[in-house]
């Protein structure tokens, strides 16, 4: 289970140095793949095929969705020191330049460039709550 952010820095070549704390529930092989809300999506490869699956299941109606998903999604492996090469593609599709957070999201992590995700996240923080959080005790 991936939870908790990390701000973390993208070398020059693009390469990501994932947190000691994360590796081993990664493992070496991983997918990451374009999210519509403007991040990456990564994978440790056994999750990864279980939501290739669950989108490959989805109706001719929500062939984007499958396009955006399957169709962006680059296996990558972590080097000897930890480290995950981004792809260029996928570091414009997410706007990623040098500062980056990366966050838990249980069966995945997701990467964000970090001054996006702490705009997105004041704007959610000024929203409403939705309803389906109401019933829940903070």
């Amino acid at each position: 289970m991936f939870q908790g952010a990390s701000s973390l820095s993208l070398d020059a070549k693009g390469r990501l140095s994932v947190p000691t704390r994360h590796r081993a529930a990664l493992g070496a092989e991983l997918t990451v793949t374009k999210h519509p809300d403007g991040c990456l999506m990564v994978f440790p490869r056994p999750q990864w095929e279980q939501f290739r699956e669950r989108i490959a299941q989805l109706p001719m109606s929500a062939q984007w969705w499958k396009r955006i998903f399957l169709g962006n999604a680059m296996d990558v492996e972590t080097d000897g020191t930890g480290r995950v090469l981004i792809s260029p593609e996928l570091r414009a599709a997410a706007g990623l330049a040098r500062d980056v957070v990366l966050l838990g999201m249980g069966t995945h992590l997701e990467l964000w460039d970090r001054a996006t995700y702490e705009a997105k996240e004041a704007e959610a923080m000024q929203a409403a709550m939705p309803d389906v959080l109401k019933d829940f005790s903070f």
